[in-house]
């Protein structure tokens, strides 16, 4: 099992996957309110950056079709997906949800 796929699969914590690429403009812009959210949340969350050039076969197994998309796992289980950009509060209300408190 890679390292990648344990990590969803056993984490405690839901883990938020960003799948992006250096060359996505609105990866860029989505990157700052990721970084935030996973200050905020601290040892609630993990946070995975996962590059799509180098991990197809990743992006091939979650049909990740455009970048960004979010996914937000939780022992293997999808708990949320969204393809594009979200503002930071809607992305911290949707994870809110989920996160124990």
């Amino acid at each position: 099992m890679s390292k990648f796929s344990n990590l969803i699969n056993t984490s405690e914590v839901p883990v938020l996957v960003d799948f992006y690429a250096d060359w996505c403009q609105p990866c860029h812009m989505i990157a700052p309110s990721i970084r935030s959210i996973k200050g905020k949340m601290g040892d609630k969350l993990k946070v995975v950056k996962v590059n799509s050039d180098k991990n197809q076969q990743a992006m091939a197994k979650y049909k990740v079709k455009s970048i960004p998309t979010l996914i937000l796992f939780h022992k293997g289980k999808i708990l949320w997906r969204n393809a594009g950009v979200l503002p930071e509060f809607e992305i911290e209300k949707v994870l809110n949800k989920y996160i124990a408190k």
